[in-house]
């Protein structure tokens, strides 16, 4: 009677047994982090300090970074640039999505060579966007010399450099949105298709109240992805203009980066970080609950 029994415990503790490795290192990569970030958000830590043992500075670091105006303008930044960022990749990926889901010559090498600058890592893209972006020598004001316009002073003007970062976001994501758009279309059934078409419907009544509806749930998907990853938005603007120019597109995420590396103020640039990871959270379950109840 022992050995059934015992091969009924093993039976129901295998699946325990076969996720604990993956429990452990969670709680390693993620939850560790999280709880010392949290630590140094309510201790004075200087260069040199121990891992443990700093001094308990209660909300003074929190006080500190909510007062600063630079934080909340930080704040501001990164909400405009993922905004702006987000909105244009979603439509533009959808429409490409669409046109890429079409049968035609080629199209399989087409949409290879579209998505490629999803995959160029942030930092390269970056470096060659600066070059574009040059006042004197770059290539865009270049083209828009030939056609007799105005020169765009792109990164170097406070009032520009936000869109000028958005453009580059958007070369490079909406590729992304789109190929997530395309599997999304493949895998739609031909059977309200066919039945619509058999009533009498033209493509464009298909694609708005056919695909379009049926594609909500992909999209929203994808806008899911890309604004928790737009959020933290950092390499790119670190490689472009490193917050700059007068703090114009200094984001959260660099914010912290300076507070934390230049001025060793842990405890603000925890704050900041704990602030960014609460928008993250929050923005992402306000897109989930309106997945469920609207999608």
């Amino acid at each position: 009677m022992s050995v059934p029994s015992s091969r009924t415990s093993l039976t129901r503790l295998a699946p325990w047994i076969m996720v604990l490795p993956s429990v452990i290192f969670t709680v390693l990569l993620i939850g560790f982090p999280i709880v010392y970030v949290i630590y140094l958000m309510f201790t004075k830590w200087a260069p040199g300090s121990s891992f443990w043992g700093l001094p308990f500075v209660g909300l003074d670091n929190v006080k500190a970074t909510f007062k600063d105006v630079l934080f909340w303008k930080s704040t501001w930044i990164t909400l405009k640039i993922s905004a702006i960022s987000l909105f244009f990749e979603v439509v533009l990926g959808t429409y490409l999505g669409i046109l890429l889901s079409k049968s035609v010559k080629g199209i399989k090498v087409l949409r290879v060579l579209f998505f490629f600058p999803a995959i160029v890592p942030s930092v390269a893209a970056g470096m060659v966007w600066v070059q574009l972006y040059d006042p004197s020598l770059g290539f865009l004001n270049y083209v828009l010399q030939t056609f007799h316009l105005p020169a765009g002073t792109w990164l170097n003007d406070p009032e520009s450099v936000i869109y000028a970062l958005s453009i580059v976001d958007i070369w490079q994501w909406t590729p992304f949105i789109a190929m997530i758009v395309l599997g999304g279309i493949q895998a739609l059934p031909e059977d309200p298709y066919e039945a619509a078409y058999m009533d009498g419907a033209s493509k464009t009544q298909a694609l708005f109240y056919i695909t379009l509806p049926m594609l909500k749930q992909t999209i929203l998907i994808a806008l899911m992805l890309r604004s928790v990853d737009m959020l933290r938005i950092f390499d790119t603007i670190y490689v472009m203009t490193q917050g700059g120019p007068i703090n114009s597109s200094t984001s959260l995420n660099i914010y912290g980066y300076q507070q934390g590396f230049l001025y060793t103020s842990m405890g603000k640039a925890s704050t900041a970080m704990l602030f960014l990871l609460l928008i993250v959270m929050t923005i992402s379950f306000l897109l989930t609950r309106w997945r469920k109840r609207y999608v």
